[in-house]
């Protein structure tokens, strides 16, 4: 019996629209990551580019649960002395470009430092807003809080008396 080995001919990508708002923002990069991967299809190769395109709309009302929003914070250096940053995810979910959260969940679950991980994250579009300029693609639905209860979490307000 021979392993099969798709091709990269052989795949078919298809165009897959998500639409992230009150989606927690681990499952939902679960979510992408696989499908960005390919793993989701009989055909998984893992040298090869079997993924779909993916576009996530509304990706700035993505939600963290429990007190994630104001205590976790991301660092960086900018390469100089005493150069360490922080911020934490409220001011960057508030801020420029909130769809940076799941962009970097979603990278930090693709295999780390590789070109086909690289080149996988190409497949991947995030928009902050509801509207994407693929309609031309004709991409299908994904509901990502259907496949399972704790996808969405429901944003309770406070009473006002």
């Amino acid at each position: 019996m021979k392993t099969y080995s798709a091709k990269a001919a052989d795949v078919e990508k298809k165009w897959v629209l998500i639409d992230a708002e009150g989606l927690v923002v681990g499952r939902l990069a679960s979510v992408i990551a696989t499908r960005l991967r390919g793993k989701h299809k009989a055909m998984f190769t893992p040298h090869v580019d079997c993924g779909d395109n993916i576009i996530v709309v509304n990706a700035g009302k993505v939600v963290l649960t429990g007190d994630k929003r104001a205590q976790s914070k991301f660092h960086w250096h900018t390469g100089y002395p005493g150069g360490i940053k922080e911020r934490k995810a409220k001011e960057i979910l508030e801020g420029r470009f909130p769809e940076r959260v799941l962009e970097n969940a979603v990278r930090r679950m693709m295999p780390k430092d590789s070109p086909l991980a690289r080149g996988q994250m190409t497949n991947l579009k995030i928009y902050a807003g509801g509207d994407h300029p693929h309609a031309a693609q004709n991409p299908e639905k994904l509901d990502v809080a259907a496949l399972n209860a704790k996808n969405a979490k429901l944003v309770r307000k406070a009473k006002s008396a």
